[in-house]
């Protein structure tokens, strides 16, 4: 499977009820290895629903807080978070950011930039808007080497010849090619690291029904009954559980960080 079956959410409550625990524990280690200083300027580029926003509002005290992102759904769940009721959110590109030169003193891309259709261009857009100096990271899943957290759905659906939803530069996410963006971006002092996170459901049930109840089961309820079935068995397989039935799943992600110099 040389592709990550990500996949793509069209409304924040959707995104919530499938990522939204995933994406607070790798963000939770992610903020943590940054140690921001308080009292910074930020952008968070693709805030998507405000999941990752509102946790730099609650862990970094940032004394300014904007965010873009080209989904108005996905901006209008953002704007409803208690904790941004003070943030700047606007639909925006990742490619053109809306700002100025040197705004910024932190700019992060959470689990955004294997969306971004020019990575390239998103990166040197991070760099421009930061001030010399400035903070520039991000963190991705590692999707081509099975670090997405419901990736055995993924490379099921495919077995059974059925096209999962798909991250569209998915290469991007692994950290050879993170590192070449940064670098080539002009950063320094470039650092990385893996995330490694773990959740534990019920029992398969659990998981299962966390799966259906969001927009990556399109593909799924596409398929027939039978196939369905088949798929479910499958996946189900896959997920070894303890002796009361618990299910604990892995994912991973690859996090980098630089600064614009000076």
């Amino acid at each position: 499977m040389t592709e990550s079956a990500a996949p793509q959410f069209n409304d924040g409550a959707s995104y919530e009820r499938m990522m939204g625990k995933w994406s607070q524990l790798a963000g939770a280690v992610f903020l943590d290895w940054l140690a921001p200083r308080a009292g910074m300027t930020w952008i968070d580029i693709g805030c998507g629903n405000g999941a990752f926003t509102e946790m730099i509002a609650d862990r970094c005290a940032p004394a300014t807080l904007d965010g873009i992102d080209p989904s108005d759904a996905q901006l209008a769940f953002a704007r409803s978070r208690p904790g941004l009721a003070t943030a700047r959110l606007q639909r925006g590109d990742a490619m053109a950011l809306p700002f100025a030169d040197d705004t910024f003193e932190a700019a992060a891309m959470a689990l955004v930039i294997f969306f971004v259709p020019e990575p390239v261009r998103g990166v040197a857009e991070m760099v421009r808007v930061v001030r010399p100096g400035g903070l520039v990271a991000a963190y991705a899943w590692d999707l081509t080497r099975g670090g997405f957290p419901i990736y055995a759905v993924g490379e099921e659906l495919q077995a059974l010849g059925s096209t999962p939803l798909r991250a569209p530069r998915a290469e991007v996410s692994r950290m050879e090619n993170l590192k070449a963006l940064w670098r080539e971006a002009g950063l320094e002092a470039i650092e990385t690291r893996e995330i490694v996170v773990e959740r534990t459901f019920a029992n398969f049930e659990h998981f299962w029904s966390i799966v259906l109840d969001s927009n990556a089961a399109a593909p799924i309820l596409a398929l027939d009954v039978d196939r369905r079935q088949l798929l479910r068995e499958r996946v189900a397989a896959r997920l070894p559980c303890d002796h009361a039935g618990r299910i604990t799943y892995t994912a991973r992600a690859n996090a980098i960080k630089g600064r614009r110099p000076r």
